[in-house]
């Protein structure tokens, strides 16, 4: 007698037809009961169907019902690198985001050089992912132009071009928000470390930074304000440049944390001393900026929020035409490195 048809033969595969027939339901309601992206049941027949699965060791096959839906459940996520705290928070919110709901996440690196972006999203695309979620988007790059043009389902994150679906901080009220209380604390020259001029969040924190020097009827001298790169290194040349100009800033606001990591290092290696010297702010508040010797105030971005929206655009596909780009409110978190004028 042939092996699978001896009398206690096992097969290694257990199906949904399987669990179906011992538990005495339909395979759709096995099927939707064990679907983990949908609210869990906690009915007596669902109290049954999932102690028969577990009995007989059924174990759900995501590829198999990827091909059923059509699609892979896998969202590719671009990113300029994960060495930035900032970005490898950004993918793992991403990732957590993707669990919640039975996705997967997939990310890929580009070193923020335009002909890499492609070569990424390409790859991604290759691998058959369901959807694209971009952090590297430049103002004068053309590309999520061309991905529209395909019928490529993507989101912007962290950046926007203005018309394509995004999920963002509200960059210029954070600019506004560092800017604001170092003008509340006394300080009237302020240099700005303004990050570089592709980088939509970059222009946006510059913008809250005049917005707010305006309000208060502060000069903005055009030599307090140093493009850099989201860099540590750049953040300490800038500084080194705005702090030799005379007169000179009192305070500085950095695009990011890593140029402020790197203007603090500068000032300190100058002889001068955050904050009786120059207050400094940063911008993401990630983790390590608490941690220095001098605690770095620094506006924080709900990098979560952030990324479980551009999950929800990219899911929806479409959305309201005045409601293509979201944005979510940062919040300033006060701490040692800035203080009042003159102290």
């Amino acid at each position: 007698m042939p092996e699978d048809q001896r009398p206690h033969a096992r097969r290694t595969t257990v199906t949904l037809h399987d669990v179906a027939a011992a538990a005495g339901v339909s395979k759709s309601t096995v099927s939707r009961i064990l679907d983990e992206r949908l609210p869990r049941s906690e009915s007596s027949t669902a109290e049954r169907v999932r102690r028969v699965a577990a009995e007989l060791g059924y174990r759900r096959d995501p590829s198999a019902a990827s091909l059923r839906r059509g699609k892979t459940m896998t969202v590719g996520v671009v990113v300029p690198r994960l060495t930035d705290t900032v970005m490898a928070m950004f993918y793992e919110a991403v990732a957590h985001a993707c669990q919640r709901s039975g996705q997967f996440a997939i990310v890929a690196t580009t070193d923020d050089v335009p002909r890499a972006d492609r070569t990424a999203a390409e790859a991604l695309l290759a691998r058959r992912v369901d959807g694209l979620i971009l952090t590297t988007a430049r103002a004068d790059d053309d590309f999520p132009s061309q991905l529209a043009a395909r019928d490529v389902p993507y989101v912007l994150a962290l950046r926007t071009d203005g018309h394509s679906l995004s999920s963002v901080g509200d960059d210029r009220l954070g600019g506004y928000l560092a800017t604001r209380h170092l003008l509340d604390l006394g300080h009237r020259r302020i240099g700005l470390i303004a990050g570089p001029s592709y980088a939509a969040s970059a222009l946006g924190r510059a913008e809250g930074y005049r917005r707010a020097m305006a309000e208060a009827g502060a000069d903005v001298a055009p030599a307090w304000i140093v493009e850099s790169t989201f860099g540590i290194e750049s953040g300490a040349d800038a500084a080194r440049t705005l702090l030799s100009r005379r007169p000179r800033p009192t305070a500085v606001f950095a695009i990011n944390d890593n140029t402020a990591i790197g203007a603090l290092s500068a000032i300190e290696g100058m002889g001068l001393s955050v904050p009786a010297d120059v207050s400094l702010v940063g911008y993401n508040d990630i983790p390590i900026v608490s941690r220095l010797s001098t605690p770095l105030t620094s506006v924080r971005v709900p990098f979560d929020q952030i990324a479980a929206t551009a999950l929800d655009l990219l899911t929806a596909g479409t959305v309201h035409p005045g409601d293509r780009v979201r944005v979510a409110a940062p919040t300033l978190i006060p701490r040692r490195s800035t203080g009042p004028a003159g102290a």
